[in-house]
């Protein structure tokens, strides 16, 4: 260092963009100062809104882009595409004789049996004319029945070309056992149409079940060129930061609860379509966990949807068998059910004259009719403000509301429907309260889970809106509110490992396991982490393996997953696995066949999951109220204002408490409203809160 220059400070920054605004959490690594803040999002280029909150993150704490050390971003361009049905032209190849998969598909009834309709098959991703077929064929172990044929994959790939599809999925039969002909497949592409994105099963899905691996694949092919253009733009933005001529270390959120960093994501895509929900889980299930919860739901309301997951002992739960919209994608994702009920979720009236409300959403251009920007319809937000429950402007008052306007949209609804402006409001809330109960029921209830043991995490900028009708409509033991919850997805990507899973069928009957070949499998699979990890610049002692497997009962359809320990494969270890599973298998539906000899178990995938750790920031003790030389009323209290919580009793005067300055200890009673920078929480009568020593605001009945 030369004379007068200064250390550079090491700053780890979490950006999470969303529908309305794009949040910002900033860690000083050496100091451990955290700082919070927030920007209105940028739909038509979300690059500009993410770089915006970079700038402002860095002057609120008077640093540089040099001071920068990494930047973690959760991202929902990949959401965002498949959820508006906006894939452009995309090929399809497989395997000579499974040109129908697609059509084949799962059947489902989505709505039960009462509809005019009872068989619902997904919408094609691909249309029938952009699937090509290959001859050659392997079998399920591996073995090659066909030869691959070379002169007929040329063929395709010039057709491909021809036509200016650059975008193509390859999955090929059994290809999860032996990949030799995704590869070659892949060659002949590169050779023949050097312009295609190509996307393979075996390193997108190394899994069996035909149509899920295809789809996978082909989702993963879908959202490439867009996460892989929009990636390197903010890469590209972020480097011009920094004077340095090192590219700045930048990670991206992946569904599974890790991160991984950008110039390895373009590679695997998919791995993000739930890349912002992921963060908030994790976040708030850490946060939660610290203030001494176990049993956690998360509910993370935004401007445009909400999303609602499970935290069990501060581990949001995992599946495979999610999607995105209409397309199953059969990768490691955290449990999350989103439904329509942000606060730009619009209200309407159906056909047959009911009030609904969402999903469609006014977003954040043109907003709400109380943002001024042209709205046109009355949303939540428009009712909350007009019912006093949050004040008239947000983001501190950054951005004023239109309360006017907002009354007259309403007013014109109310008179529609026959209904008096008040019941009207308070009927929007509602609608909207019991949307997210059932989204709630869908991640608890419907998973075994009693949801009376549970206390729900509320964060994201509306989160905490509807929680105190939450608690009275499922029977919660009570509500969690972190500090700054609406920056809490940000602040989950600075807690978050970077992650990698790895999987491979290998069908087989407990009673004939081949002990040696599971063990082989389990090495592969952790030979292919450890090198990912190297590649993140994770040192070898610091490498950290889990495993999985997946089982069943002979003759069942689907799997259920159970935790595999660290050791050699032998008899033993695999008897203790299959014990976890009649264990899980009880716990999930309320049976198992331990003691029936005749009911075998079969193994079906093998997983392995490779963690690079980081250090996580500390939630650090809020001062105490017994320190302070003044009461809470003295200290925190703002004003007084009429907030109608419900429609016959009308609007009460209600206490305004400021949130910063509320201090371990303190409790408030119903009514109230607790207010702060970036989020507001009605506390309805009958309701008390109280501040824990880490500032959290837990909401319960009075008794």
């Amino acid at each position: 260092m030369t004379a007068g220059t200064s250390a550079a400070r090491r700053i780890r920054i979490g950006i999470d963009t969303g529908g309305t605004f794009t949040d910002v959490v900033a860690l000083d690594e050496d100091s451990g100062e955290l700082v919070t803040t927030k920007t209105p999002s940028t739909p038509s280029n979300p690059a500009d809104g993410f770089l915006a909150g970079v700038r402002k993150v860095l002057d609120l704490m008077g640093a540089t882009g040099d001071d920068i050390s990494a930047v973690s971003h959760g991202t929902t361009v990949a959401t965002n595409k498949l959820l508006e049905g906006k894939v452009e032209a995309l090929g399809f190849i497989t395997t000579e004789g499974y040109e129908f998969i697609l059509e084949i598909a799962r059947q489902a009834v989505p709505d039960g049996y009462g509809n005019s309709y009872f068989w619902v098959k997904p919408p094609r991703i691909v249309p029938a004319d952009y699937v090509k077929t290959v001859g050659g064929r392997m079998d399920f172990e591996g073995n090659e029945i066909r030869p691959f044929d070379e002169e007929g994959a040329v063929a395709v790939a010039r057709w491909f070309k021809d036509r200016g599809i650059t975008t193509i999925g390859v999955c090929l039969l059994h290809s999860y056992a032996d990949d030799s002909h995704e590869l070659a497949m892949r060659d002949v592409l590169r050779r023949e149409h050097p312009d295609a994105v190509v996307s393979i099963s075996s390193e997108v899905l190394r899994e069996y079940r035909e149509y899920e691996r295809s789809m996978t694949t082909l989702v993963d092919a879908a959202v490439k060129p867009n996460v892989s253009r929009y990636v390197a733009n903010i890469h590209q933005r972020l480097d011009d930061f920094v004077s340095s001529s090192e590219k700045l270390p930048f990670y991206i959120m992946k569904s599974n609860g890790g991160v991984l960093s950008a110039d390895e994501v373009v590679h695997q895509p998919i791995t993000t379509v739930l890349s912002g929900p992921a963060a908030g889980a994790l976040g708030a299930g850490l946060i939660a966990g610290r203030a001494g919860f176990d049993k956690v739901l998360t509910c993370d309301g935004g401007g445009t949807s909400t999303d609602v997951s499970v935290v069990l002992a501060g581990e949001p739960t995992l599946t495979t068998e999610g999607s995105v919209g209409a397309y199953p994608s059969k990768i490691p994702m955290i449990d999350v059910v989103t439904v329509g009920a942000g606060g730009g979720s619009i209200a309407w009236i159906s056909p047959e004259g009911s009030l609904k409300v969402g999903p469609q959403s006014a977003g954040a251009d043109p907003g709400p009719l109380c943002y001024g920007k042209g709205g046109t319809e009355p949303t939540i937000t428009d009712a909350h403000v007009t019912l006093g429950r949050i004040p008239p402007h947000l983001l501190g008052g950054e951005i004023p509301l239109d309360v006017d306007a907002a009354r007259a949209g309403i007013e014109a609804l109310a008179d529609r429907l026959g209904l008096d402006f008040e019941r009207c409001a308070t009927g929007i809330l509602e609608i909207s309260a019991w949307n997210q109960a059932n989204a709630l029921r869908q991640v608890s209830v419907k998973r075994g889970l009693d949801v009376r043991d549970f206390m729900l995490a509320t964060f994201g900028g509306s989160g905490s809106l509807l929680a105190c009708r939450l608690v009275d409509i499922l029977g919660l033991a009570g509500v969690v509110v972190p500090q700054n919850p609406g920056n809490v997805s940000a602040f989950g990507l600075l807690t978050v490992d970077v992650k990698n899973d790895y999987v491979q069928t290998a069908v087989s009957r407990h009673s004939s396991l081949d002990h040696a070949a599971v063990q082989k499998t389990f090495d592969d699979l952790t030979a292919k982490a450890a090198a990912a990890l190297d590649a993140e610049g994770f040192p070898t002692e610091q490498h950290r393996y889990s495993r999985t497997v997946d089982l069943r009962y002979f003759g069942q359809a689907y799997e259920v997953r159970v935790a595999a320990p660290e050791g050699e494969v032998d008899e033993a270890y695999a008897a203790d696995v299959a014990s976890r599973f009649h264990d899980e298998h009880r716990a999930l539906y309320g049976y198992d066949f331990r003691s029936d000899p005749t009911q075998q178990v079969e193994w079906v995938n093998l997983r392995v999951t490779g963690v690079g750790p980081i250090t996580r920031p500390e939630l650090r003790d809020l001062a105490s109220a017994e320190t302070a030389g003044a009461g809470v009323r003295e200290r925190a209290h703002r004003s007084v204002r009429p907030v109608c919580f419900d429609a016959d009793s009308g609007y009460v005067d209600t206490d305004v408490w400021w949130r910063p300055d509320l201090l371990a200890g303190d409790t408030v009673h119903g009514p109230a409203i607790v207010e702060e920078f970036g989020s507001t929480v009605p506390v309805h009568p009958g309701f008390v809160v109280r501040v824990d020593t880490l500032g959290n605001l837990v909401i319960t009945k009075e008794a």
